[in-house]
């Protein structure tokens, strides 16, 4: 059965949602498909595939972040319309997301206002030129081959932290083409709830 709610979906990957994470994913969601009408956020257009494509596909990964990081900051990387990013400052990360087109940052911002998420912000710049201290976790949603991700981010994540890239199916080819220094620990394989395709998160680390 399709999920075709917010809160449907987050009860189909057994998350633990309060009232209000729930009315600002609706928001979100709602915020996402008007911008897009104007501003071309994303391709997918139908609210309905929003909601399975991306909304489902970043929820997906909640359970598995909160098993290695219950709290702290999380970058970003070429964030878009705010996702993965969004999605986790609603569900009480404290996130960065940066991505190199202004109108995608902007947009990010106003969703910070207007959903009252004080722990998110959005930077307009190139990952390799942001000045911040360095993250607990750097994550990414098809942003770039794994080895440009873990190279143009190195100097942003903490010492003991680590890399999650979200992908589609196992990326055997990028992970054999990682540079000298950087291991994948785990590859974990996702169930996106109404999305009949193979999804993965790469976890990565220097070592």
């Amino acid at each position: 059965m399709t999920a075709t709610t917010p809160a449907a979906v987050c009860a189909a990957l057994g998350l633990e949602v309060t009232p209000g994470q729930v009315e600002a994913l609706e928001r979100y969601l709602a915020l996402l498909q008007r911008w897009n009408a104007t501003y071309n956020l994303t391709a997918v257009r139908d609210p309905a595939q929003m909601l399975t494509q991306h909304l489902a596909d970043c929820l997906a990964v909640v359970k598995p972040l909160a098993a290695r990081l219950p709290a702290g900051r999380v970058l970003d990387v070429g964030s878009g319309g705010g996702l993965p990013g969004v999605v986790l400052a609603i569900m009480g990360w404290d996130v960065t997301c940066v991505d190199t087109v202004g109108k995608k940052a902007a947009f990010i911002r106003q969703a910070a206002a207007e959903l009252r998420l004080p722990r998110l912000q959005a930077q307009h710049a190139r990952v390799e030129q942001l000045k911040a201290a360095p993250f607990d976790v750097v994550t990414s949603r098809a942003f770039s081959s794994l080895a440009d991700f873990v190279t143009l981010t190195s100097a942003l994540l903490k010492p003991d932290a680590c890399w999650m890239a979200m992908k589609g199916r196992v990326p055997d080819d990028e992970i054999a083409a990682l540079p000298t220094g950087v291991e994948v620990f785990h590859v974990e394989h996702l169930s996106v709830p109404g999305l009949d395709a193979q999804r993965c998160l790469v976890w990565m680390r220097k070592t």
